[in-house]
């Protein structure tokens, strides 16, 4: 398939190797590959249907259509709106756990709530566990708003005990009552590519790491998005910020480039937005102090992608991170908040 495609003229990108774009002219067909399956879009109708059919020739192939079914994900696009979830698999999955038919409750996981891996409760059953945690897992791909909690419980899949499992089945019951909920990207007028980055401090009652995370948007839904526990112990909030801050920034420079393989450049700095000022002041401040020259490293590299202006660290107050329901729990109002700026909402 690879060199039958670079034959037809497309040029594979240096950074997604599923990726393939061919420039014709003024317009651009875009091809997407994963296993024996292939997503293909671009600016001009006709182009595509050429496409298909010289494809159509090499391989036995099925054209499917306008795409509103993929790997376990619903697609409903209009003109102006493309709303992505994944509501059958998780019927799916209720049905699996006997769960369809569970109370529903209003957040993923109790506000403040600490889970540990030695909390006194009796063992769970480690199989079941991990086949849950493994269907959230996959769950995160439409639903962020629970990629924190399943991030969380994916540190115990060795130790499993009954109230991890009690969690686990919590976020069942949110899910429940937000059935129908996906994430919803919608027309934009200006098409930009912002960030935001945030980290906790010492969150992890076992070990006292923090928990990076990042989201970015095109100005509608976010479409990328990480929660992770730090692999070093942060000794201060601006050091666990910086961390964060340096996870944000790869990924922002990661997806630079996959914008130039699409033809769409961005000439203006990636902004990525910090809510904590000594990490802004350290990433542009050249001066190291004993509590900072620990982690020059990443202070250098931070200071180097502004300088040559390819991003911006940018503050931005508590409450407009959105970054931040990826390191704990919220309360019911700010949860819903933060949910529905990541563009997750019902159809």
């Amino acid at each position: 398939m690879d060199e039958h495609l670079l034959g037809l003229g497309f040029k594979k990108s240096l950074s997604e190797s599923t990726l393939y774009v061919k420039k014709l002219v003024s317009d651009l067909v875009v091809v997407s590959l994963y296993v024996d399956d292939m997503l293909v879009t671009g600016s001009n109708s006709a182009q595509i249907t050429a496409f298909k059919q010289e494809m159509m020739k090499m391989f036995e192939m099925t054209d499917l259509g306008e795409m509103s079914y993929f790997l376990g994900m619903e697609v409903k696009q209009t003109q102006n709106e493309v709303f992505i979830c994944q509501k059958k698999y998780l019927k799916e999955i209720l049905r699996r756990f006997n769960m369809e038919e569970c109370k529903s409750v209003s957040t993923p996981m109790g506000h403040k709530e600490k889970l540990q891996k030695e909390d006194g409760s009796a063992p769970a059953n480690e199989r079941v566990y991990r086949s849950l945690i493994g269907c959230l897992m996959y769950l995160t791909a439409t639903r962020p708003d629970i990629m924190f909690l399943v991030s969380v419980l994916s540190r115990f899949l060795n130790c499993a005990s009954e109230l991890h499992m009690v969690a686990a089945k919590r976020v069942l019951r949110y899910l429940r009552g937000t059935l129908s909920y996906g994430i919803k990207f919608c027309r934009v007028q200006e098409f930009k590519l912002q960030g935001y980055s945030d980290s906790d401090w010492a969150g992890s009652m076992d070990d006292m790491r923090s928990t990076s995370s990042y989201c970015f948007t095109f100005g509608s839904a976010c479409f990328s998005w990480c929660s992770k526990k730090h692999e070093i112990v942060a000794q201060s909030t601006a050091e666990a910020e910086f961390i964060a801050a340096t996870a944000a920034v790869n990924q922002a420079l990661w997806l630079k480039k996959l914008m130039d393989d699409l033809h769409m450049q961005q000439e203006e700095d990636i902004e990525v937005f910090v809510d904590n000022q000594a990490t802004l002041a350290i990433s542009q401040n050249p001066v190291f102090h004993g509590r900072t020259k620990h982690f020059k490293v990443k202070f250098y590299f931070l200071r180097e992608v502004q300088k040559a202006e390819e991003v911006k660290l940018v503050y931005c107050n508590s409450e407009n991170q959105i970054a931040d329901i990826f390191t704990k729990s919220f309360h019911v109002g700010r949860f819903e908040l933060l949910r529905a700026k990541l563009g997750v909402c019902s159809t």
